[in-house]
């Protein structure tokens, strides 16, 4: 899961305490699950972005 390469932090990028708040709902998957390719906080971030800034 830690696909992530070191990067630099955008503007839109949620704070370790916004993440607190979110990572329960989001890590709410069947234990037999297939695995996930990229950590999740990318994956919000990635999306927080475009919905602030677009595509």
């Amino acid at each position: 899961m830690s696909n992530s390469r070191a990067r630099k932090p955008y503007p839109s990028d949620v704070s370790d305490e916004e993440w607190s708040l979110v990572v329960g709902y989001l890590t709410l998957m069947k234990e037999d699950a297939p695995q996930r390719e990229y950590a999740l906080r990318e994956l919000f971030n990635a999306l927080r972005y475009v919905i602030r800034y677009g595509i």
